[in-house]
């Protein structure tokens, strides 16, 4: 069914700001239609409050979980190429646990697409930083460092002292108590901004609720899912 709404401001800028937030959309998902300029009004109407209509139309509604986890092309490495990216990071880590605390291990596990790399120890809470931020900065890094000297791209999957479980689970928990206060509430609700791999799991637990839609809006890295009922 086609989503749109007439909103109105004061102009025309307002106007439509006014019906993408009724709309819990960004800007370039809509056409915009003027119904009523601010710059049209007639000499009998000059008293009158200055009010702009517009209609939002959206482009496309399934703008979802379909689109989120879309697979993308998969390179596989050769084994040489595997091994080489082993031994970058094997270089690099070696000199990096130094600079951490006594005791801290790490584990290297080779894939067909690069490496996945566990480190563990106490007390590495700032190697992850506030929702995983100092960890996908220094996951960048690592990317960088297995993938020098290789002509495929290498991806590395990092994780320290097991960041990425805990907080799929309180992703997964998170998006069965919102969904049910939508039901209960019959109002939609935007999340914070995630990344798109949290954002993965949010729209795949909610996929299986027949009552429930899940529309990512907003760019990077503010893009965020708002949870709806569905229109049936």
């Amino acid at each position: 069914m086609e989503r749109k709404v007439i909103a109105e401001g004061k102009t025309t800028n307002e106007a439509i700001e006014n019906g993408l937030k009724e709309l819990n959309v960004s800007r370039n998902k809509v056409d915009v239609k003027v119904l009523e300029n601010e710059e049209k009004r007639s000499f009998f109407s000059i008293l009158a409050p200055r009010v702009v209509k517009v209609e939002l139309t959206v482009k496309d509604e399934k703008e979802n979980s379909k689109t989120e986890i879309k697979p993308k092309k998969i390179v596989e490495l050769t084994i040489e190429e595997q091994q080489k990216a082993e031994q970058n990071m094997q270089n690099f880590l070696k000199d990096f646990v130094k600079t951490l605390p006594e005791g801290t291990e790490y584990e290297i596990q080779k894939t067909v697409t690069g490496l996945n790399v566990n480190i563990s120890s106490k007390n590495l809470g700032y190697l992850i930083g506030y929702r995983g931020e100092t960890l996908y900065a220094l996951q960048n890094i690592m990317t960088a460092v297995a993938g020098k000297n290789i002509d495929n791209k290498v991806r590395v999957i990092l994780d320290i002292e097991g960041y990425k479980a805990k907080r799929e689970k309180t992703l997964e928990e998170l998006a069965e108590k919102v969904a049910k206060t939508v039901i209960r509430t019959k109002k939609p609700i935007k999340l914070e901004p995630m990344k798109a791999y949290e954002r993965k799991i949010i729209h795949s637990v909610l996929q299986k609720n027949s009552k429930i839609d899940t529309t990512s809006v907003g760019e990077e890295p503010y893009r965020r899912i708002v949870i709806s009922l569905k229109n049936n």
